[in-house]
């Protein structure tokens, strides 16, 4: 297994891979495209190539050719560097491979001059809460959106 810098032409397959392992937490909270129609589970493919259109560096966890792990990292106009779209399929989870992801984004934090990584999360969801805190995350606040039927976490993680 390697970590591998995603282009356009594997786009198809990371969303394939963020779909399979967003699937998972829509169905812990009961999340529908009609109650929440912009979880990541329901990301259509035009968002994630606008994403990578906007700069977002894209890394994919790669096991014997197949994208089997992906994360991004955006570094936005306010200077705030932000992970998002933390993905593991299922069947690869427990394994470490989350951990390498997330070290690599903190990686491509500092080889951009960034000192903080930033990440908002369902914060109902306890257990992927505290895996945060495990990889360096400390929570610094919530805030409820109408349109949303959770409330959004908001961590960030010092890099060294």
């Amino acid at each position: 297994m390697n970590i591998i810098r995603i282009d356009e032409a594997r786009l198809d397959e990371c969303l394939e891979v963020i779909h399979k392992s967003f699937a998972t937490v829509a169905e812990k909270f009961g999340f529908t495209r009609e109650n929440c129609p912009t979880h990541t589970s329901f990301m259509p493919i035009e968002k994630l190539r606008k994403y990578a259109e906007w700069g977002f560096e894209m890394f994919g966890m790669e096991d014997d050719g197949k994208i089997i792990g992906y994360v991004s990292v955006s570094h936005n106009p306010d200077g705030k560097f932000e992970l998002h779209n933390l993905a593991v399929l299922p069947e690869y989870r427990h394994g470490g491979i989350g951990r390498k992801l997330v070290d690599r984004a903190k990686e491509a934090v500092a080889e951009k001059g960034g000192n903080k990584l930033h990440i908002g999360i369902i914060d109902e969801h306890t257990m992927l809460k505290k895996w945060y805190e495990t990889n360096g995350f400390v929570s610094t606040g919530t805030q409820k959106f109408e349109h949303l039927p959770f409330t959004v976490g908001f961590m960030e993680c010092d890099i060294c």
